[in-house]
């Protein structure tokens, strides 16, 4: 492979590429689809129970966050051993990624269920809406360990190559939230001439599902982990190796700052929302929901970008580095303008799929098209930062996002919705700065060649 790819150049790399970005661009389509489903779901309740839900969304994006960030050290570390073949060090390393699932996954199932009831409150909801914020809150953190574990073990096979296991595991998952939500959200109905049997739980029915299918998808994917041929944990001891587990937290833990700082950011940036009324709210929470679906190939190639980055380092092979990157961000861009474009052009219809409430329609359109534009700009930041990833470098990111998040979304939002009376097109139009920020700071480093450390 390797002689191959220096002969023939980067566009050898386009099989590779995809073979690792399609399953995870797949996987995310369908969680993707699953978040459409449930936003319709509950939308069908009315804009409260669409608030209500939305109202800790970020709270669960600033934990999933964190989790998912301690599993980038692990990725990094995997793909090194894995592409210079060092499969005992590559086993080991995913036993490290067991303590880390079980640590997290009980910090983040203490923490949510002592304060289920004030977080709500902390994200200034309305008061009508806290109650049922609250224990959807409770329920969808009850199995945070199955949840966790799934993150990073999904994580560390990944790293190995395997992007379809995942992406099974996570269709499976979805077919049951999707299941669980029809039945426990409604109340028993007919369709078609049939009695269809419904729980009418509403939000708290789509937590249970949601919940469920967690559970499910983190035993799946554990599974799947013990039975991979050279990264099983299988016979490794469940204690401390500093040997993998210090250079492993030394790419893990500016990661999870970042993550757990930007996370913060989001949560500051939707309380300030929150406090702009239902409307507001609903609209962001709907118009985040879409947006989600046309960044499904840029976070599908930022996957392909740590894996391969990280092979081909621990190979270190020069040619390969710089011809992935180059490949990388040509398809990227490419991609991302398309998904845009079709985001812009989409954006109403897409926003009265989830709601018919014409004043979120039409607020959530006007933040979707003016996002939009930024779109293929924000695809070439996903990518370096994914290939920052990959070879270790997650100081970097921190820094560039931490800047970013508070020094120009956090900060133009207060200024704007606080001091100046906008509303949320101001307050997306301070996260579009942020997303053009990365875009700059990480084109900058990317052309001085100092994310590379074979050419150091």
């Amino acid at each position: 492979m390797r002689k191959s790819l220096s002969k023939t150049g980067k566009w050898a790399m386009l099989p590779v590429i995809f073979a690792l970005a399609w399953p995870t661009m797949l996987e995310q389509a369908m969680s993707t689809a699953v978040q459409y489903v449930d936003a319709a779901m509950v939308g069908r309740l009315g804009a409260a129970a669409t608030a209500a839900v939305g109202v800790t969304t970020t709270i669960n994006w600033m934990i999933g966050s964190t989790v998912s960030a301690l599993g980038v050290g692990f990725l990094s570390f995997i793909a090194r051993a894995y592409g210079a073949d060092d499969r005992q060090r590559a086993a080991r390393t995913s036993g490290q990624a067991v303590l880390a699932a079980l640590l997290s996954g009980l910090v983040f199932t203490a923490l949510p269920l002592a304060l289920f009831r004030k977080v709500p409150v902390w994200m200034q909801a309305d008061p009508a809406i806290q109650d049922t914020a609250a224990w959807y809150f409770f329920i969808l953190y009850t199995p945070m360990l199955p949840r966790a574990a799934g993150i990073i073990f999904g994580t560390a096979l990944r790293a190995a190559g395997d992007t379809k296991t995942p992406m099974r595991v996570g269709i499976l998952m979805n077919a049951i939230n999707v299941t669980l939500n029809y039945l426990l959200i409604y109340p028993t109905h007919r369709v078609w001439g049939l009695t269809v049997p419904g729980a009418g739980l509403g939000v708290i029915g789509a937590a249970i599902a949601s919940a469920v299918s967690y559970a499910v998808g983190g035993i799946g994917i554990t599974v799947a982990l013990w039975r991979h041929p050279v990264i099983s944990p299988k016979g490794q001891k469940l204690r401390p190796d500093w040997e993998i587990l210090k250079p492993c937290l030394r790419v893990a833990l500016p990661s999870t700052l970042q993550r757990f700082g930007t996370s913060f950011g989001y949560v500051a940036f939707a309380a300030m929302i929150n406090a702009l009324g239902t409307v507001s709210l609903a609209a962001h929470s709907i118009a985040n929901t879409v947006e989600s679906a046309f960044y499904i190939p840029g976070y599908g190639m930022m996957t392909a970008a740590a894996t391969l980055a990280g092979n081909a380092l621990g190979a270190k092979d020069k040619a390969r580095m710089r011809d992935l990157a180059q490949m990388l961000l040509i398809l990227e861009v490419g991609m991302m303008a398309v998904s845009g474009a079709l985001l812009f052009a989409f954006a109403p219809a897409m926003m009265g799929l989830f709601t018919a409430d014409a004043a979120v329609t039409a607020l959530g359109a006007a933040v979707l098209r003016m996002v939009a534009v930024s779109e293929p700009f924000y695809g070439v930041a996903i990518i370096l930062e994914g290939m920052l990833q990959g070879v270790g470098d997650t100081v970097t990111p921190f820094v560039f996002n931490i800047l970013g998040m508070w020094g120009v979304r956090i900060l133009g939002t207060f200024l704007c919705t606080r001091l100046m009376g906008l509303g949320l097109t101001a307050a997306w139009g301070c996260m579009i700065a942020h997303n053009m920020l990365l875009f700059l700071l990480l084109s900058l480093h990317y052309r001085r060649g100092k994310w590379n450390p074979l050419q150091r």
